[in-house]
């Protein structure tokens, strides 16, 4: 548990049954492969299918002694299996079990995030469209620039949740690689044929070529997608965090009935939701430097790279899928302020037009460098004094010797900033044409 959020469905995919469960499905398999090549008796086979079991206490107590997690598993196989035991394992390593059941529990973990994905786009492009037309300010530098509408944020992270969609679909592929080719993947002590079966009924590819291990280029691309999902997350939450301050609040986190921001003062509401998001994004981009360590090992392999992903690999998965799931949270029950957003708008005097008038100024043969200056001085005029922006421009005299009254009133009109805004929603996918 993560706060009051459970992992059942994560949180099994890393669980130390569910790993030796997939070893033994691995075992097994190899087994048939072999029989199939008629290398183990076909009666062998079905014994061990019929046996063979494990129980998570006496493998732990077995390690105790080996000091190895896989010897203490097949030994423990073999406590259940008998004679017959003798065949599993055949000519295999360690790692022929351990890279392939990790593959088989990396695609299971991208399926649920894939799946979580989905829900999030769906409802960022639901809330889009809800919000298509609420102006609000834009800024840039944290500094008000130009109106833009909520729809539009909301569009441009539904746009961005599907690239991201498609790179964790893309990096599901390239981990979806097994081996059964033996201690440094020479395949020397066990047929290629066994490791095509394996993979192939595990719906796995066989590596092209491996060492003693899958190469960890694939898990560090891997890794570095989910880094990448949780960085977008970070965005969207940090601009959540910026847009609930009191002295923006133009949105709130959704806030329960009974919830208490601080217990100190009774009157916050804090964006707890987007704080977490942001800090997780942290450990994620953190784990991410970590797989990319992994990729150098000496020679055939060393075993630097394990340890590491018994914490990175687990930890990334399940905190993605928390974040993604909070971020789902904070989406659905998202409160937006379109009154707050306009009087934000009101606060700068009419400024957001003042390139509108500048260009207006160039277009009737003023040169840009005097419209800009013409434009700068009424405009810093306006900060100092805080008179309208419009009221200091229709005085000037020298800007009415280029522009009439109501060429400048027309110039300043909220529409030119969103009559684009249905355009943009129709190359995204959120209108049709």
């Amino acid at each position: 548990m993560i706060g009051r959020y459970t992992l059942p469905e994560m949180g099994k995919v890393w669980t130390d049954e569910t790993r030796l469960g997939l070893w033994l499905k691995i075992e097994i398999a190899a087994c048939e492969g072999w029989a199939q090549l008629g290398e183990i008796p076909a009666e062998a086979v079905e014994v061990i299918r019929a046996k063979a079991d494990f129980s998570w206490e006496r493998v732990q107590e077995i390690e105790q002694v080996t000091q190895h997690d896989v010897l203490a598993f097949l030994t423990n196989v073999a406590e259940y299996v008998g004679d017959e035991a003798k065949y599993i394992h055949l000519g295999m390593t360690s790692s022929d079990i351990l890279d392939t059941a990790l593959a088989l529990q990396l695609l299971a973990a991208a399926d649920i995030l894939s799946a979580k994905l989905d829900r999030l786009i769906e409802l960022l492009g639901a809330r889009a469209l809800e919000h298509k037309d609420v102006l609000m300010m834009g800024r840039t530098h944290g500094i008000h620039a130009e109106p833009v509408t909520f729809g539009l944020k909301l569009a441009l992270w539904y746009d961005e949740m599907k690239r991201q969609q498609e790179r964790l679909l893309f990096a599901r592929e390239h981990i979806r690689y097994g081996k059964i080719s033996g201690a440094v993947g020479t395949f020397a002590n066990i047929d290629p044929r066994v490791e095509e079966y394996v993979c192939a009924k595990l719906g796995l590819h066989p590596a092209p070529v491996s060492t003693q291990i899958i190469q960890r280029d694939r898990h560090a691309h891997y890794v570095t997608t989910l880094a990448g999902v949780a960085s977008s997350l970070d965005k969207m939450a940090t601009e959540i965090r910026n847009l609930q301050r009191t002295d923006v609040h133009e949105v709130e986190e959704p806030f329960g009935k009974g919830q208490k921001g601080s217990s100190a003062m009774p009157h916050k509401k804090n964006p707890v939701i987007s704080e977490r998001i942001c800090g997780m994004a942290r450990v994620l981009r953190a784990n991410a430097q970590t797989a990319l360590e992994n990729v150098a090992l000496w020679h055939e392999r060393d075993i630097s790279h394990s340890s590491a992903e018994r914490i990175i690999l687990p930890d990334s998965t399940i905190g993605l899928d928390y974040m993604l799931q909070k971020m789902i949270q904070l989406i659905e029950g998202l409160q937006v302020f379109p009154e707050r957003m306009q009087q934000n708008i009101d606060k700068v005097l009419g400024l957001i037009f003042s390139q509108k008038v500048m260009l207006a100024l160039v277009g009737k043969g003023l040169s840009r460098e005097t419209a800009y200056a013409w434009v700068q001085r009424n405009a810093l005029r306006a900060w100092d004094t805080q008179e309208e922006f419009l009221a200091l421009v229709s005085r000037d005299e020298e800007i009415q010797q280029y522009l009439t009254q109501p060429e400048i009133a027309g110039l300043f009109d909220y529409t030119d900033h969103t009559r684009q805004v249905d355009y943009i929603f129709r190359r995204v996918g959120l209108l049709s044409d």
